[in-house]
């Protein structure tokens, strides 16, 4: 692809800012056009929206087909939602222009596990309209599934796995926070879990059913517990003040079953500034089996910045695979842009200079 790649970003919050001054940044990106639902922000300059001290000329529309229409975009990252039926609407027309898709949802990671109709939906409109389609982020979509994948390649025989994400909730923005129950009292997030307002992390399923199928193991049951991490401290963040008794984030466990035998336990404890009571971040990765793994990194990956430059780096290999709907462990690696995107959409599955 010698001319320069054309961009569209779905979404102008925390993690779609974010998305769009990497592209800024980025040789061979060229950010076109920003569609979000936010009536307000309807016309607003899309450098004032993102925090910059200049105007881009760009301007955000709260039509998306007319957005796509006038800017042509080669590839559009969504990064507007986490749940599947939320994104499947945008995704849809972004594919039935013609453009490829990169969403950062969460259960666009592995959608055929939380809806086989969904996925099959959007696997055949990308047939169909010649594009390729890809959920990706830091967990789901790399610490919990990739990366543990990666690891099993050196792997002759495997018993059981175990990962740990320790991580600090701060970059988050409100949405975020709010699904966490971030800021609430222990009472108000236990009755948040039973309305479905406090969800905890998204992904798990879809983490532990993309290493099963890699690995070809059958996934019986997944088990899975949240409990409050409450404060005994003041924490705060630009979005919220947690005062002393109030609940800093989630610890999410969730125990993935073969028969009667745990094989796959992922531990995710989420919270705001967990530094401020003594606790690291950081990641953890053990592997049973011939040979044994251990693997841990102190602090965790940044998740906000990790999503933001998972998001971007796929844009290359999004646009050289083959037409259709894809997961993380059907594409090259991802690797840091520190060259011409350009190029790199051809270099990365030939190894020749294009």
């Amino acid at each position: 692809m010698g001319e320069t790649i054309r961009v569209l970003v779905l979404g102008t919050g925390q993690m779609g800012s974010g998305i769009a001054r990497l592209l800024l940044e980025k040789e061979g990106l060229q950010l076109v056009g920003a569609y979000g639902k936010r009536a307000e922000r309807a016309g607003m300059d899309l450098g004032l929206a993102i925090g910059l001290d200049r105007k881009l000329g760009i301007k955000i529309s709260k039509r998306l087909d007319q957005v796509i229409e006038q800017t042509q975009p080669h590839v559009a990252i969504q990064a507007t939602c986490s749940k599947l039926t939320d994104a499947v609407d945008d995704l849809s027309v972004v594919i039935g222009h013609g453009v490829s898709a990169i969403s950062i949802a969460e259960e666009m990671v592995y959608p055929v596990h939380r809806s086989p109709e969904i996925a099959s939906k959007l696997h055949q409109l990308a047939l169909a309209h010649g594009v390729s389609v890809i959920g990706t982020g830091i967990n789901p979509g790399f610490v919990f599934d990739l990366l543990i994948i990666v690891l099993t390649g050196v792997c002759s025989d495997i018993q059981t796995i175990y990962g740990k994400r320790v991580n600090d909730l701060s970059p988050y923005g409100p949405t975020v926070l709010s699904s966490q129950g971030v800021g609430l009292s222990p009472e108000a997030f236990r009755r948040g879990l039973k309305e479905g307002s406090v969800v905890g992390h998204l992904g798990f399923a879809e983490s532990i059913h993309m290493i099963g199928n890699t690995l070809g193991w059958e996934i019986d049951r997944i088990e899975e517990r949240r409990e409050p991490i409450i404060s005994s401290v003041r924490r705060g963040t630009p979005f919220i003040i947690v005062e002393p008794g109030q609940v800093a984030g989630c610890l999410h466990t969730a125990k993935a079953y073969r028969g009667n035998r745990a094989v796959i336990t992922l531990v995710h404890p989420q919270q705001v500034q967990p530094q401020l009571e003594g606790v690291k971040t950081g990641d953890t990765i053990e592997i049973t089996g011939t040979p044994d793994i251990s693997i841990t990194g102190i602090p965790e990956i940044p998740g906000g910045m990790g999503t933001i430059a998972l998001a971007v780096n796929m844009i290359p290999l999004v646009l050289g695979a083959l037409p259709g709907l894809h997961t993380m462990v059907d594409l090259p690696v991802p690797a840091a842009m520190l060259s011409d995107a350009r190029d790199r959409v051809h270099r990365r599955y030939t190894g020749i200079q294009s």
